[in-house]
């Protein structure tokens, strides 16, 4: 008892700052890992380590000895196993504000037009029950899901994204890319979620949005040719049944979320400098 209470007595401000630092380390790694493969993984990590350690106190020596050797080549597994969740994990720190590009250079009248002209799209699909499967490219860069697919390199219109997922063309059956207010590509092969507790009933268009937003933070607008709904991935999560308002408010969020978070300290320092001079 005097142990602890000595302990507690020599904790200083440097100490409060690095348990702080270390809880949230702990909390965005489990943000990251949550509701994915990687968080059962860990259990069975901490039952290993846990194993470990009574086997060491109860003096099992074989059984100490196996366990031991299974968590030093464990450290390379775990390199192996958890690549994909190591690269969100690095790409969430690269997304942070002092890495980021300019946004600035697109217009609020031309977001405007690119977001109506995919309601417009979304709508036109969903009444026609056409499938469609958008998505939209944030701080995460998809070019290897663009090389995938067909370089389009255009203008977001309503008329072409409603032309590529007409059915029996070559391009209605995979994915279109939107980056901000272009279409970089169509046709796109995305990769699928690995989500155990996905509704059976949800088909490919969905498994593979919800993919991509797992994989990145990426935005995907998915259109069901056996309904007509709409749904909306994004960060690992889905809503379904989404109107055409609540898309275009989403959207609209979207873009002037993104446009605010891209304008990074250089960005800042300039227009205060232009200020300055004007």
């Amino acid at each position: 008892m005097e142990y602890f209470k000595g302990l507690i007595l020599n904790i200083g401000i440097r100490d409060i700052i690095d348990m702080i630092i270390v809880a949230i380390a702990f909390y965005k790694i489990y943000t990251l890992v949550r509701e994915t493969r990687a968080e059962q993984l860990i259990k069975g990590i901490v039952v290993l380590l846990v194993a470990t350690k009574m086997s060491e106190w109860l003096r099992f020596f074989t059984t100490n000895w196996i366990l031991e050797r299974t968590m030093n080549v464990g450290v390379i597994a775990l390199l192996i196993v958890f690549q994909s969740e190591l690269r969100r994990a690095l790409e969430y720190i690269g997304r942070s504000r002092f890495f980021t590009k300019s946004f600035i250079e697109i217009k609020e009248e031309d977001i405007s037009h690119v977001i109506e002209e995919i309601v417009e799209a979304s709508a036109s699909l969903s009444r026609q029950k056409i499938g469609a499967l958008i998505v939209f490219e944030r701080e995460t860069g998809l070019s290897e899901i663009v090389e995938t697919g067909n370089m389009i390199n255009g203008a977001v219109s309503s008329g072409l994204l409603i032309n590529i997922f007409i059915p029996n063309t070559p391009l209605h059956d995979g994915a279109v890319i939107i980056r901000e207010d272009s279409i970089r590509a169509a046709g796109c092969v995305l990769p699928l979620s690995e989500n155990m507790n996905i509704s059976k009933e949800l088909g490919t268009r969905h498994r593979a949005a919800l993919g991509i937003s797992e994989r990145s933070d990426a935005l995907a607008i998915v259109v069901s040719e056996e309904t007509g709904a709409i749904s909306i991935a994004d960060r690992g999560k889905l809503s379904r049944y989404v109107d055409i308002q609540t898309l275009r408010q989403i959207l609209q969020n979207m873009y002037k979320h993104h446009a605010k978070k891209k304008q990074g300290l250089i960005d800042r320092w300039r227009n205060k400098y232009e200020k300055g001079r004007s």
